[in-house]
């Protein structure tokens, strides 16, 4: 019993970290996806934690199902093989540009918070990554054990002081200019969009797991823990509406309001966060090109983080901004098959 809990949780703090980005953690994606559209974004948020439960449980039971070893192969069940093949390089180009993107900000934290040059701050994560990531999924198991419970803490405690705080009931009353359509499309968007980019981490944990209640379990326990942090971020963000929306890192600002402490925690747990994005995304990576050149998994961590570390001397920005909303267009589609897809009894 003890071993399952133990199973349970681990698959529950690794899908809580690998959805739970720098996004999330700065408040920006809670933003843009539910808060800017009022007190509609409390009944979408329940919207996307239903998803999440389910589409992440039947993404990891269908991976355990045809011993997936990786993305590629659950995107070949999906869409068959020619466009499941086509599907996972178009999500080799994408991950790449995120985890540059991700390598990039933990650089930019190094030299804006801590003090330390840009380029040390890129090459010691760039290194950390690489260690840790010689250890393979139990690297990713053990630090999201580590910082989800911590980023539930937080986000515990700045829910418990909005509660305190005139208006905290504000997420209730909340207007907004934005068509209903818009706010109730969101939360599909959103749990297509993190649910495509979890493949790289889910896939491989659920063919490795097996265990069906496990892997059910886990997801319950996960889902629900994804929900109640956007609710937390949502309720926090719609006090603060509409001044909060010029901060580049919303939460950032309702951090500063909690005094020094409190905004030192928060910055070491947003570069936790980019950290556990940028090892999910480099594990996935890895695992595809292993699965195409049959290359030593060590050697081709190193080629990954190079190639990385050279984008994030450029930024990703202009690269980003257009693969996105096809990537959106993308993941909606991948969101519907998957819906479609039966799972054994």
């Amino acid at each position: 019993m003890w071993k399952r809990t133990g199973k349970v949780l681990q698959i529950a703090s690794t899908y809580v970290g690998t959805i739970v980005g720098a996004g999330f953690a700065s408040g920006q994606e809670i933003l843009q996806f539910f808060t800017r559209f009022g007190f509609y974004g409390t009944f979408t948020i329940a919207i996307a934690t239903i998803l999440f439960i389910w589409l992440g449980a039947k993404m990891m039971l269908i991976a355990s199902e045809i011993n997936a070893k990786s993305y590629e192969d659950l995107n070949k069940a999906l869409f068959g093989d020619k466009y499941g093949r086509w599907i996972s390089h178009f999500m080799l180009v994408v991950l790449l540009g995120v985890t540059a993107v991700m390598l990039a900000g933990a650089g930019t934290i190094f030299y804006e918070h801590w003090n330390i040059s840009y380029q040390s701050g890129l090459l010691i994560t760039a290194a950390a990554c690489y260690f840790l990531l010689r250890k393979g999924m139990k690297a990713i198991l053990t630090v999201n054990a580590i910082v989800v419970p911590l980023m539930l803490i937080f986000t515990g405690f700045v829910m418990f002081d909005t509660f305190h705080t005139p208006g905290a009931d504000k997420f209730l009353t909340l207007t907004s200019d934005y068509s209903p359509w818009a706010a109730w499309s969101a939360p599909f968007l959103y749990a297509a969009f993190n649910l495509t980019m979890s493949q790289a981490v889910l896939v491989p944990l659920g063919a490795e797991v097996k265990d069906r209640k496990t892997i059910i379990a886990g997801s319950w326990v996960g889902g629900i823990g994804i929900g109640f942090m956007l609710l937390a971020g949502h309720i926090a963000l719609s006090v603060h509406m509409p001044g909060i929306q010029q901060f580049a890192i919303p939460m950032g600002g309702i951090a500063r309001q909690l005094g020094s402490t409190v905004q030192y925690i928060y910055i070491i747990l947003i570069f936790a966060e980019i950290f556990t994005t940028l090892i999910a995304g480099i594990y996935g990576l890895s695992l595809q090109l292993h699965e195409r050149l049959k290359w030593a998994r060590g050697v081709l961590t190193i080629i990954v983080l190079v190639v990385c570390y050279i984008a994030s001397q450029i930024g990703f920005g202009p690269l980003l901004s257009t693969l996105y909303p096809v990537f959106g267009l993308i993941s909606l589609g991948w969101l519907l098959l998957i819906i479609r897809k039966q799972t054994q009894t």
